[in-house]
């Protein structure tokens, strides 16, 4: 897959550390990457972005952004308050096709949710960048309890928009699950539609660059250049989970 789109089940369950560990794990195969970020709010012209962060803990990957809004607020609210011109499906696309004649993979990052608008004035999504690239789209989900009707309202619509969905990748793993989190190894998958492919330690994004990049292959399946294992992970995770069991 030349260009993989990453979303997320909202904001805050870690897009950004996932894809990174995606370009890492990338970078380790052999592949050229790069990172696109399609609009990058709450950060001031002179503090690191999310492409910033992925090549930091990624190492040789080649950082893009196509705009910058200094309020941490949606990018069609935050472009307007700012004045600033949006960005556009179109803009994320052509940006990305590019990038594609160059790297073996681009990753586009988005910003909260598949249907957090660009702009005011035409509506414009990660969803209809990724359809205008004709790329898969991959649903980055938190791992504990309220997680499935998210990530199953993210990929009924991305279904209804012909769109592809890549998989899921939990974005913090906890180092002590509760038993809705277990559970949720065997349900996501089930709601989604799509194959669980990967799960990243809480606090992975706090690694020195050196351990996250020796690291990252072993919480993406093979699918994603990694070598995690679904059944394994289930079977060790979903332990003490018959009916009447503890957690």
């Amino acid at each position: 897959m030349p260009v993989l789109v990453i979303t997320g089940t909202g904001t805050e369950v870690g897009k950004t550390v996932t894809t990174a560990a995606l370009a890492a794990a990338a970078v380790a195969a052999g592949r050229s990457v790069a990172v696109l970020k399609a609009a990058q709010t709450g950060v001031r012209p002179d503090e690191r972005g999310d492409a910033d962060e992925v090549a930091r803990l990624a190492g040789a990957v080649t950082a893009d952004e196509l705009a910058r809004y200094p309020e941490p607020l949606a990018p069609g609210t935050a472009a307007r308050r700012a004045g600033m011109a949006p960005v556009r499906p179109r803009e994320v696309a052509e940006r990305a096709a590019k990038l594609a004649t160059e790297h073996d993979l681009v990753l586009v990052e988005g910003a909260g949710g598949l249907l957090v608008r660009f702009d005011d004035a035409e509506g414009g999504t990660l969803a209809d960048a990724a359809r205008l690239l004709g790329a898969p789209v991959l649903i980055v989900a938190t791992a504990g309890l309220g997680t499935l009707n998210t990530t199953e309202l993210t990929a009924r619509e991305l279904r209804r928009r012909d769109l592809e969905p890549a998989g899921v990748v939990i974005g913090s793993w906890p180092a002590v699950p509760d038993l809705a989190t277990r559970c949720n190894v065997a349900d996501l998958p089930e709601v989604a539609g799509a194959p669980l492919l990967g799960a990243l330690p809480a606090g992975a994004g706090a690694l020195p660059p050196a351990d996250f990049r020796a690291q990252a292959p072993a919480w993406l399946a093979p699918r994603l250049d990694g070598t995690w294992d679904a059944a394994a992970f289930r079977a060790r995770e979903g332990a003490r989970l018959e009916p009447g069991g503890s957690a």
